[in-house]
């Protein structure tokens, strides 16, 4: 029997339609090395949130998610975090992790979750 990674969550916006589209590329990016993830819907989900310490509002505009050892990481750090579970994806975490790259994606990222909101009118 192998060792199996811990799980980590994922809090993403359930509402967001491209959310839930990135989720299902993900898992079948990762097929069985996606197991190790659970994913949970933010939607309606504030006191709970607030519970774990993650800012309902900043959960709307970036991704969080919890690793094993319960510490809780964000926006591009959440995505690396992320990525790394999928040999297939750790490259592009290497990347977007490079100092020269990650404020540029981090603006961009920010400009793209924000333009979604508005668009939806839930910013």
């Amino acid at each position: 029997m192998g060792l199996s990674k811990k799980k980590i969550t994922v809090y993403y916006d359930g509402a967001c339609p491209s959310c839930i589209k990135d989720r299902q590329n993900y898992e079948e990016m990762a097929g069985k090395d996606g197991q190790d993830v659970c994913w949970f819907d933010i939607t309606g989900r504030d006191t709970y949130l607030r519970d774990i310490g993650i800012d309902p509002r900043k959960a709307m505009t970036e991704l969080h998610v919890r690793d094993e050892n319960q510490h809780i990481y964000s926006e591009l750090d959440a995505y690396i975090l992320l990525m790394t579970r999928v040999p297939k994806l750790k490259p592009l975490a290497w990347l977007i992790g490079l100092p020269v790259i990650r404020p540029l994606l981090s603006s961009i990222y920010r400009w793209m979750v924000n333009r979604r909101l508005k668009k939806s009118g839930r910013l």
